[in-house]
Formats: structure tokens, C-alpha cells, sequence
């Protein structure tokens, strides 16, 4: 490894400080799927932490964290009434169930996948 390279454990923090965690300390995630498109619930363990996802969860890193898997635009839907984000992921499924050649072929994986994605979070944001 080079001295100017980090180690791959290291997590780089936000700015101001923090660290780096992956969703499944912030939030669970419930999925399903219609034809071609996926449909990610990602909904906050507490109220505090949604503003976090709100800012930190946006379409376009789901998209770059789902890169490869999925062909298709990702939209977001805010449901701050109930602390929680849903996404939809197009062109996710290779076609849809009777269609695709992909050993499963539907969305249920896809909250547990959404779950390893890492956000920066905030120093003094309570986790534990």
C-alpha cells in the first residue's frame, strides 16, 4: 500500500468531522417490485435521523450505489410524516419476473442492499 493511500477500513467522516456508517444503523428498508421497477421503503429508526436521509439519501446515490444492477432512472419520494423515504429503481429487474434471466428476479433483496450503503453522519448525532 502506498503512504498516501488510506487502508480500507479507514472511514472518512463529513466534514466538521463524524464518521461514516452504512444505513442499517439508521433506518430498516421494505421492497417489492411491479414488472421492471423496484420499490425501496427506507424509513428512519427514529424521527432525528430522518433529516439525515433526507439530505444524505438522495436519488443519484442510489443510483451510483445500485450502478450495474439496474438500467433505469431512480426517483425519490419524501414522506416526512412518517420519517421515511421510498424510491423507485427502473429497469431493476431485467424485465420483470416472467421475463428476466436473472436468478431472482424480483425486489426483495434490494432493501437489504440499500441497507450496506454508507452515509456520513454528523459528530454528537446519538446512534447507539
Amino acid at each position: 500500500m502506498s503512504p498516501t493511500r488510506r487502508p480500507r477500513t479507514a472511514k472518512r467522516g463529513p466534514k466538521g468531522g463524524g464518521r461514516r456508517m452504512p444505513l442499517l444503523r439508521l433506518a430498516h428498508a421494505r421492497s417489492g417490485d411491479k414488472g421492471d421497477t423496484v420499490n425501496v421503503g427506507l424509513i428512519a429508526l427514529r424521527p432525528e435521523f430522518y433529516p439525515l436521509l433526507e439530505r444524505e439519501v438522495s436519488a443519484a446515490r442510489v443510483a451510483r450505489h445500485f450502478r450495474g444492477i439496474i438500467k433505469g432512472k431512480v426517483e425519490r419520494f419524501e414522506l416526512p410524516n412518517v420519517s421515511a423515504l421510498n424510491f423507485l429503481l427502473h429497469g431493476a429487474l431485467g424485465g420483470g419476473g416472467t421475463l428476466s434471466l436473472k436468478t431472482d428476479a424480483q425486489g426483495k433483496v434490494f432493501s437489504t442492499a440499500l441497507l450496506r450503503m454508507e452515509i456520513p453522519v454528523p459528530r454528537g448525532l446519538d446512534v447507539e
